[in-house]
């Protein structure tokens, strides 16, 4: 049976933490940091994109200054909403400013092992098993490629990935792992053929693309080639930031939020400037360094205000956002993670962040747990249920309810309680024994959704790809591993 998604939709509490004056005095900040002081583009293509559009180039250090009036007139191009395609049209997500989607994230290096409980490296096993899982919650809308498949060769690597995740999911895929020309052509051609042809894959993207910056204010060469074909062929694609504050941005938020905004459109621009009216999008996980020992957070005061943030310069761009939100420093599912993606999770969604990335990662985004997946999509549909709000109308007030049961009465009975008790929202992991029953039992929670990962990687089904399909996915890898390196042909299809 497909699964179905239950994102956040319309929600009614929100909350801003930059006022529209700020807005404007980052975005003007930004612009004189991207004419004055530049943005390193090595990419001949990328340069000579600029130079085409009049930016300063100097190609001996590849830096380019563009005038902001370029930036902004290359970004009035970008499409305000799109959709993300779906292998099962139904689960097709809509990018249109009023849903919140929910997703895994990515390039994980190792997994709590399911069985064991051991913290071993990630394999393409555990891609898979992840996103059958994934591809059975509710909660979870879309896929990252959640961890590193160690086993497979590093050229085609993010290909067998993309085909594990297709394998076990019909839920639209959002990539971060593909980083060079030559896998982004083997990728839409996958997309292609699951898409039904070119025209199709453009009209229902089931595939995304993300790039990383590099802080401060510095792109990838491959990075940006392989941005520039996926956009050609009518992907999503995203640039994220991760400027950490005191390192590779200023010790301010609001400094930091510029380098990292001067970085991320700067490359939006570009792929305007390249191919106008192409799907982009925001991306951004900054952070503040750990003054102790130089670490990546992973969840703090500052990670939580950058989530709001980062949402009020994406509406202001007027593009949506794709931003890390769980992903918790924590190193096993506990407090400190409940507490880290709890409190980011509600910034971003009450700020209205359209794509929501980490279900399942821990240790900063280094290890994969199923337990912290189980448990992340619970503190999502708290949230989902949170930001709702409280409707007020005839049917909500329950005047009716209230006179029938007059005072002293209790309302179990009654016609009003059957219509809308469902309506309430129900743990499956929040423990709510009894001390005496915690106290005989206190791992129960963590057992449960361990337990809850197993059952649905042994009864899920999801609908498989056609055997046709799965064969020509097959074929598209293996093209590339003789490419790359004949030795490696056929080495993981």
């Amino acid at each position: 049976m497909t699964s179905r998604f239950a994102p956040i939709a319309d929600p009614t509490v929100t909350l801003g933490v930059l006022s529209a004056e700020d807005v404007q005095r980052l975005h003007a900040a930004t612009l004189e940091v991207i004419e004055t002081v530049g943005v390193r583009f090595p990419s001949e293509r990328a340069l000579d994109i600029w130079a085409a559009h009049g930016a300063t180039v100097d190609r001996a250090s590849a830096i380019v200054r563009a005038p902001g009036e370029l930036i902004e007139q290359a970004l009035a191009a970008a499409p305000a909403e799109y959709p993300l395609g779906a292998r099962d049209p139904a689960l097709d997500l809509s990018l249109d400013g009023r849903h919140v989607y929910a997703g895994t994230d990515g390039c994980g290096v190792e997994v709590e092992d399911l069985e064991t409980g051991e913290v071993r490296r990630a394999r393409l096993a555990d891609v898979a098993a992840i996103a059958h899982v994934a591809d059975a919650l509710d909660e979870v809308s879309f896929h990252w490629v959640p961890v590193s498949a160690q086993d497979m060769p590093p050229q085609s690597r993010a290909l067998h990935e993309l085909a594990a995740i297709w394998r076990n999911s019909t839920k639209h895929v959002q990539t971060e792992s593909i980083v060079t020309p030559a896998e982004v052509a083997a990728a839409i051609e996958m997309a292609t053929a699951i898409a039904g042809g070119r025209d199709a894959l453009r009209k229902r993207p089931l595939l995304s693309i993300m790039q990383c910056t590099i802080s401060p204010l510095a792109h990838d060469g491959g990075a940006l080639e392989t941005a520039l074909l996926a956009v050609e062929a009518g992907l999503p694609t995203g640039f994220m930031t991760m400027a950490s504050c005191a390192f590779t941005g200023p010790a301010t938020p609001a400094g930091n939020l510029v380098v990292g905004n001067a970085e991320v459109i700067s490359a939006l621009a570009m792929l305007e400037l390249a191919s106008p009216g192409a799907p982009v999008y925001y991306a951004a996980a900054q952070t503040a360094i750990d003054l102790r020992n130089g670490a990546y957070t992973g969840g703090g005061p500052e990670d939580f205000l950058f989530g709001a943030a980062t949402n009020a310069l994406a509406d202001f761009y007027r593009v949506p956002l794709s931003m890390g939100s769980f992903a918790t420093g924590a190193k096993v599912p506990d407090w400190q993670a409940g507490l880290e993606n709890g409190l980011s999770t509600l910034m971003a969604s009450a700020s209205g962040a359209d794509m929501l990335l980490g279900l399942g990662l821990l240790h900063g985004s280094r290890i994969f747990s199923f337990e912290q997946l189980l448990l992340d999509a619970e503190i999502y549909s708290i949230i989902r249920s949170l930001v709702r709000g409280i409707a007020v109308d005839d049917e909500s007030i329950a005047l009716e309810a209230i006179r029938a049961v007059g005072p002293g009465g209790d309302y179990l009975t009654q016609p009003h309680t059957r219509r809308h008790m469902r309506e309430l929202w129900q743990s499956r992991y929040l423990d709510r024994r009894p001390y005496s029953a915690w106290a005989e039992d206190p791992d129960l929670v963590r057992r449960s959704a361990r337990d809850r990962a197993r059952e649905l990687l042994a009864s899920h089904e999801p609908e498989p790809l056609d055997p046709a399909l799965d064969a020509e996915l097959g074929r598209i890898i293996t093209a590339l591993e003789r490419e790359a390196d004949p030795a490696l042909a056929g080495s993981g299809a």
